[in-house]
């Protein structure tokens, strides 16, 4: 696999409302993990659609990897100014982050026009990459159940999901690798 597509919840869906929240850690160290298993086989492109929550970390994840990593991430938004209605903090990371990113074009010219763009990305999406990472738990689907539709619906298009169990093997293996812990 060479292109992986990364979504799953915004931070709304999760109770997360600050971008100091610890569980962003726990997120994030999940993520990581799962990417450099893909990394080591061959992964040579992340793509995102760069909505707040799991597909901002993941381009932060994905900028610390390039230091050891040879990697490179796609921010591919529905439509232009997909950010406008965000909280200012978050406009800024999301500027911020699409100019920093090795790809960045909208796929649809223009503000939003219709809940048909959001569609069209995760056909898009799907279509254009050959596998997904989802942080999703199938008992609390969010908005990403769209997307996971829209890649169920695709044929041989594995899905490799990131679930709450893989979140608490990530809390724990953080706070053992915390000196303090053994004490």
């Amino acid at each position: 696999m060479k292109i992986l597509t990364v979504t799953g919840y915004k931070p709304m869906e999760l109770g997360i409302f600050k971008e100091d929240d610890p569980r962003i850690a726990f997120i994030k160290a999940a993520i990581e993990k799962r990417l450099i298993g893909f990394i080591e086989e061959g992964l040579e492109w992340i793509l995102v659609s760069g909505q707040m929550g799991v597909e901002l970390w993941t381009v932060e994840v994905v900028m610390d990897l390039k230091e050891n990593y040879d990697i490179q991430i796609a921010i591919m938004p529905p439509f232009e100014n997909q950010q406008s209605r965000w909280p200012e903090p978050l406009q800024e990371k999301y500027q911020e982050l699409t100019m920093i990113a090795d790809f960045y074009k909208p796929i649809y010219q223009g503000d939003y026009k219709g809940a048909f763009q959001f569609k069209a990305k995760n056909m898009w999406l799907v279509d254009k990459s050959e596998a997904s990472l989802l942080l999703m738990d199938d008992e609390h689907p969010g908005s990403n159940r769209f997307f996971h539709e829209a890649a169920q619906a695709a044929k041989d298009y594995p899905i490799y999901v990131i679930t709450p169990d893989d979140l608490d093997d990530a809390v724990e293996e953080l706070r053992m690798s915390d000196p303090d812990y053994w004490d």
